[in-house]
């Protein structure tokens, strides 16, 4: 498939010549605001992310749309990371010339080097990134799998009569939060070649981790070479810097080295291509060298384009008369879905396997609700690379991770979250080379063998957990971990559970173990008080019965329902000694959590009616941030109260008024894509109940959306009749699948590996369409029947 690229202003349009549909891709969107989305160049799921990183307060994916000046481009990254910068290690900056000539005059710290850019000249799309400095420098940027490759244009007159054009690019040994433990260089002085490597600590994260880099320059010859400390270089071959006890973060010793060149060629450009590897300076060379032995830069360019389309062709949306705005938001929700987990394979110092693996998990509490999903249906094949590569982490690890980034093991924001994604993948044909017997021992561990600190692995409180069926507040454990969230650890704990048991019910386990952990999996009732209230500044919603903080006597203790929600104390419940019950949401919120078995939670809320005006009063009041991955899952359960059409609605509720194409245009952080792959679903039109075979129908947001799955080849189509590209007919009145009428308000995977056609009638009204109990998704009371 041909494709060409055409940059403008502060996005680019994709042109799909072999599909006839222009794709808008806008990598900028969520880089303010708390967005924390990386826009550089990268490839999916690509280890190599280059970028330009700002010194501003919101520079956690490197680079923000604030106006901070840039401080240097590095070449790893993560995007949509939570409260602190990631990586970002090596960064490179250029000078045109040392003022004077003097290599002392040039700026060696972050601070003193760091240069405002000119507005608009910023240029973002799949595979590129660009800008201009103040200093008239105009920097461009691609990748290849390890390599990150610039182009650095600079001005073809001197910059006064006592400054040289003498280009001077240097590596600095930090990275973005400053967390270096140590670190050291090399200088080839006859070709310039700069590499070393650096000890670092993770951004959400024990331990720590070391990586090597490799720098080599075309375009000029070099003039002389040499290292930095603080703010004086000098002609030394090598440096070795470490934490002194002083020196220590945020105000670690400036160190790195440099190489100056004469006049560059007529062009004025010099090429720096880096290397990364976790492995050695020797193989971050070798990568480069392989995979960008002449420099060239357009024809890197192009095969990270080629990458690129290689994705998302399997898309195809007819998008006759829909907003440009609702184009761009949804393409670059695709984009930012394959950005992680990245694809560190044979770049793993811990142990040898022939096994993938991958990094950035960051964190899995975030991307098993909607990113694991997605990239099962639009890209199988990585989707199964992931799951070998969590079973390889749980057979040199001991446990399966929830978070992990940079080689170490990140924190446990609730439950054991891979079991979702390996149940999610397990029940949709996630086969190629995956030791499912493996993987279901390591699920079996999480729920039944308590780590030592299970802060960063596994569930703590299990002795609780199996003798009384739910966390207690005042949770008397052992181990290490923080003993907070016991509400949202209940309910959390018990869908792990669920899981396991569809795990061992799809033949991975015995009948034994579906009937232990299917009763486990109805332990969120232990934490529901029927009596309990909830007022907002002292007026009653009206609503009873919420899930609540109890002691291991089995009395109740008091948290408001409320509290952490944007009504209440929003930022009270995060990981950390004082976070409370719940986490990064109220229990008005998590009293909606038991996915596995909805028509029980609806039965114990009061029916149907009363649950959909619940679910109303969840949305309208104020009380749920669409920003938190777990208020996903509220837009659709309208589905379980036979009210599909409501589901229908809050999607045009919130897009595009948070989900949008301004560099604004997602609430909040983006989590490694977890904003994208929300998006990206619901325009489809087919939002998952992760961990189970199904996936809530609702109108897309285009005439037709066509996705061809790659394992099989097969192409699933959903059309749609009266529709109203300005959302007016957003309700579905009838349904046929393959020509028969459909009247279930779900659909299975299977319809995305075999292939057909879901054609739907909309309206202006809701109809009884999917509203018959037997057109209901399945719960633990109520199995359904098959939906094809």
């Amino acid at each position: 498939m041909s494709s060409s690229w055409r940059s403008s202003g502060l996005f680019c349009l994709l042109s799909l010549v072999g599909s006839n549909a222009q794709k808008q891709i806008n990598p900028l969107i969520g880089t303010t605001n708390g967005g924390h989305v990386f826009p550089g160049a990268t490839l999916p799921f690509g280890m190599a992310k280059a970028g330009a990183d700002t010194n501003g307060g919101d520079n956690q994916g490197g680079f923000a749309s604030d106006g901070s000046p840039i401080m240097g481009f590095s070449h790893m990254h993560d995007s949509g990371t939570g409260g602190s910068p990631s990586l970002g290690n090596f960064p490179i900056f250029p000078h045109a010339g040392c003022p004077g000539d003097d290599i002392n005059n040039c700026a060696y710290t972050k601070d003193d080097r760091a240069t405002g850019l000119i507005n608009g000249t910023v240029e973002a799309y799949p595979g590129y990134f660009a800008l201009t400095l103040n200093s008239s420098i105009h920097a461009e940027m691609t990748v290849s799998n390890h390599t990150a490759l610039y182009r650095f244009t600079f001005p073809t007159e001197p910059l006064d009569s006592d400054t040289p054009l003498s280009p001077l690019i240097l590596v600095d040994l930090a990275d973005l939060p400053n967390s270096r433990i140590n670190g050291q260089v090399e200088v080839d002085s006859a070709t310039g070649r700069l590499s070393g490597n650096g000890t670092y600590s993770p951004s959400f994260g024990i331990g720590n981790y070391t990586v090597h880099f490799c720098a080599d320059f075309l375009g000029a010859a070099v003039r002389d070479s040499g290292v930095f400390s603080n703010n004086r270089a000098g002609v030394g071959r090598s440096l070795f810097v470490q934490e002194d006890g002083v020196n220590i973060s945020p105000q670690i010793l400036p160190a790195g080295a440099w190489t100056r060149f004469h006049a560059p060629d007529s062009n004025g450009q010099v090429l720096v291509r880096v290397g990364v590897s976790f492995i050695s300076a020797a193989q971050a060379c070798g990568s480069a060298e392989k995979e960008i032995p002449n420099f060239d830069f357009n024809q890197t360019l192009s095969a990270a384009e080629d990458a690129w389309n290689t994705k998302l062709n399997v898309i195809e949306i007819d998008a006759a008369g829909v907003s440009e705005e609702l184009q761009t938001t949804f393409w670059s929700g695709v984009y930012r879905s394959m950005i992680s987990p990245q694809d560190y394979t044979g770049e793993n110092p811990l142990w040898y396997s022939d096994e993938p693996y991958y990094d950035s998990y960051y964190c899995i509490w975030d991307s098993f609700r909607s990113i694991h999903p997605l990239i099962t249906l639009l890209d199988p094949h990585s989707q199964t690379l992931m799951a070998r590569s969590l079973i390889d982490i749980y057979r040199h690890e001991g446990k399966l991770p929830d978070c992990r980034m940079s080689l170490c093991k990140g924190f446990t924001q609730g439950g054991s979250n891979a079991n979702i994604v390996l149940a999610d993948a397990y029940l949709k044909n996630i086969t190629e080379g995956v030791d499912w017997a493996t993987a279901y021992q390591a699920v079996v561990s999480d729920a039944e063998d308590e780590p030592l600190n299970w802060a960063v692995e596994g569930r703590g409180g299990l002795e609780s957990w199996k003798h009384l069926g739910y966390i207690p507040t005042d949770d008397f454990d052992l181990n290490s971990g923080a003993r907070t969230r016991s509400i949202s650890r209940t309910v959390e704990y018990a869908y792990n559970d669920f899981c396991i048991a569809e795990m061992a019910k799809g033949g991975l386990g015995s009948v034994e173990a579906y009937q232990k952990y299917s009763q486990r999996s109805r332990n969120w009732k232990n934490m529901y008080k029927e009596d309990e209230t909830s007022s907002i500044n002292g007026t009653d919603t009206g609503f009873v019965g919420f899930l609540q903080s109890k002691f291991m006597n089995g009395t109740w203790g008091y948290q408001d329902p409320i509290f952490c929600s944007p009504l209440l104390n929003f930022t009270s419940c995060y990981l950390n000694p004082n976070g409370h019950e719940t986490y990064e949401g109220s229990s008005w919120m998590y009293t909606f959590f038991a996915p596995g078995d909805m028509a029980e939670l609806i039965a114990t809320l009061g029916g149907p009616d009363t649950f959909a005006k619940r679910l109303d009063f969840i949305h309208e009041s104020g009380l749920l941030y669409i920003g938190d991955e777990q208020a996903f899952l509220l837009v659709y359960l309208y589905h379980y109260a036979g009210r599909p059409g409501l589901s229908a609605a809050r999607t045009r509720f919130y897009i595009p008024s948070q989900f949008n194409d301004t560099i604004a245009g997602i609430p909040g952080n983006d989590d490694s894509g977890a904003m994208g792959s929300f998006s990206t679903l619901t325009m489809l039109g087919i939002f998952p109940n992760p961990g189970q075979n199904v996936y809530f129908i609702t109108p897309p947001f285009f005439k037709s959306v066509s996705l061809t799955n790659p394992q099989t080849g097969k192409t699933a189509t959903i059309s749609s009749t009266n529709f109203n590209p300005n959302g007016e007919n957003i309700y579905i009145q009838s349904a046929k699948l393959n020509g028969q009428p459909y009247t279930r308000n779900y659909l299975t995977h299977s319809f995305f590996l075999d292939g057909g056609m879901l054609e739907l009638e909309l309206g202006s009204t809701e109809s009884d369409w999917g509203t018959a109990k037997s057109d209901l998704p399945p719960s633990l009371t109520f199995s359904g029947e098959s939906a094809e």
